[in-house]
C-alpha cells in the first residue's frame, strides 16, 4: 500500500487527459525519486501556471500578457483570422509555417448533447474584431467532425451579414481527424487549398 500523499498525487495525475492509473503511478513514483530541486521547480511551474497564465484579450489563446505574442507581432497579417476550436490547434498550424495571420480560439465546438451551445463559444469577441473593419477573411480551421462541420455551418450563417470572405481548410484532412495530430504537410496543403464557405 502506498502512502496517502503518494496515492492522492496518483489520483490527480490520473485525471489528466490521456493518462491512466498505471501511467499516473509510474509518473508519481518517478517524481518521488527525483532530485528535490527538480521537484521544487516542477511545483513552482504548476503554481505559476495558475497565477501567471491568462487568455489573450483579443484571440483567446494562452498568454502571459494581455495580448499574446502572435496578436502583438507587427509581422502578422492583421486582415486574416484563422478560427480554431482550441489553443492546441494553433500550435499545430504554427508548426506548418504557412499561415501568417491572426487566430481566434472558440473554446470548443457546438455539441448540444454535451451542453456546448453558441452562447458558450467565444463568438462575441470574434464579432467585435470583425466590426473594427480590418478583417478581410476568416478561415474556418475546425476539425472535420460532425461537431466541427456543425460549428462551421452555424458560424457561416451567423457571420454572412458582414462583408468578410469566409473560407475553410481544404479536405486534405481526413474526416474525423484532429488538427492537433495532423502533420505539417497535410496542414500546409489544407491551408493553401482552402475553399470558400
Amino acid at each position: 500500500m502506498l502512502p496517502s500523499l503518494v496515492q492522492k498525487l496518483i489520483e490527480h495525475f490520473a485525471k489528466l487527459p490521456g493518462i491512466g492509473p498505471k501511467t499516473a503511478q509510474r509518473l508519481v513514483l518517478y517524481l518521488v525519486k527525483s532530485d528535490p530541486k527538480i521537484l521544487m521547480d516542477f511545483g513552482q511551474s504548476l503554481i505559476n501556471l495558475k497565477e501567471k497564465v491568462i487568455t489573450c484579450q483579443q484571440c483567446g489563446q494562452l498568454s502571459e500578457k494581455e495580448l499574446c505574442e502572435i496578436c502583438r507581432s507587427p509581422r502578422r497579417d492583421k486582415n486574416t483570422i484563422c478560427l480554431v476550436a482550441e489553443e492546441s490547434d494553433i500550435i499545430s498550424l504554427e508548426k506548418s509555417g504557412i499561415f501568417n495571420g491572426l487566430y481566434h480560439v472558440l473554446n470548443g465546438l457546438l455539441s448540444p448533447t454535451e451542453g456546448m451551445t453558441p452562447d458558450k463559444l467565444n463568438i462575441k469577441k470574434l464579432e467585435e474584431r470583425i466590426k473594427l473593419g480590418h478583417i478581410k477573411e476568416i478561415i474556418f480551421a475546425l476539425n472535420p467532425t460532425i461537431e466541427g462541420e456543425t460549428t462551421s455551418l452555424y458560424l457561416a450563417n451567423y457571420l454572412k451579414k458582414y462583408n468578410v470572405l469566409l473560407s475553410k481548410l481544404a479536405r486534405g484532412l481526413p474526416q474525423g481527424a484532429n488538427l492537433e495530430y495532423a502533420d505539417e504537410v497535410t496542414l500546409t496543403n489544407a491551408l493553401k487549398n482552402r475553399t470558400k464557405v
